[in-house]
């Protein structure tokens, strides 16, 4: 079923299929931050993060949020629809940290009196900048009503998966989503939901759940990805 590589990236190959509306995602242990400029592995890591994306995309279809999900073939491997990707990430964040706490001089752990969004225009020779919605409209990367689309789907994740980690223990700082395009237009949550593109915190000690442990150097990020899956799919790896 699987035939050649139409894409590798920094977390994932994208794999055609026999169906050209079809597609197979494998999830690597290959760890990246600051743009690529660190690299290293998370051993385990693709496990992770594909089993998880695979139950939150379950879950969210069950809210109304259509995805680009289709099956879990492996433990690494997943079918998905074939998308057009739209050139943004879209940042949702309930907690300042990282880059937010940095450039409005918050302390880290402040929490917002509402969510924030913000949009970065994906292009990594440019190191991924920030833009708002006017650069987004004069530069056709999405129309008014498709970014309306985009938000809506964005705050209504967010509400979603924030209550629902809680019950778990784990706090949603915040989280990176990308959407796509099927062939009609429609748009579709795509990429992944995991500890490489959300900030997870213990409930209870706010002890880093995520990728922050490969950036920061703390230690433990094998074991921080494993709780993480244990706490949520109630299994161990």
């Amino acid at each position: 079923m699987k035939k050649e590589m139409l894409y590798e990236g920094k977390a994932k190959k994208v794999f055609a299929t026999e169906d050209p509306n079809l597609c197979i995602v494998d999830y690597k242990d290959d760890a990246t931050a600051f743009n690529g400029l660190k690299k290293g592995s998370i051993v385990g890591k693709g496990v992770v993060n594909n089993r998880l994306t695979n139950h939150f995309m379950r879950l969210l279809d069950k809210e109304g949020i259509p995805t680009h999900f289709v099956e879990e073939l492996s433990e690494r491997e997943t079918l998905v629809k074939r998308v057009t990707i739209i050139p943004l990430e879209v940042i949702v964040r309930n907690i300042a940290a990282g880059s937010l706490a940095k450039r409005l001089g918050l302390e880290e752990g402040h929490v917002m009196s509402r969510p924030v969004i913000e949009y970065c225009y994906k292009d990594d020779s440019l190191g991924d900048p920030m833009v708002n919605d006017y650069h987004i409209l004069a530069m056709n990367i999405a129309t008014a009503e498709e970014l309306n689309t985009i938000s809506g789907y964005s705050l209504k994740i967010n509400e979603y998966l924030r209550d629902y980690l809680l019950k778990h223990g784990i706090v949603l700082v915040d989280f990176k989503l990308e959407f796509g395009k099927l062939p009609d237009g429609t748009i579709v949550l795509a990429d992944e939901i995991s500890p490489d593109t959300c900030r997870f915190w213990d409930s209870e000690s706010n002890e880093k759940l995520d990728k922050d442990r490969f950036r920061r150097d703390l230690g433990g990020v094998e074991e921080a990805y494993q709780e993480v899956y244990r706490r949520i799919l109630g299994e161990g790896n």
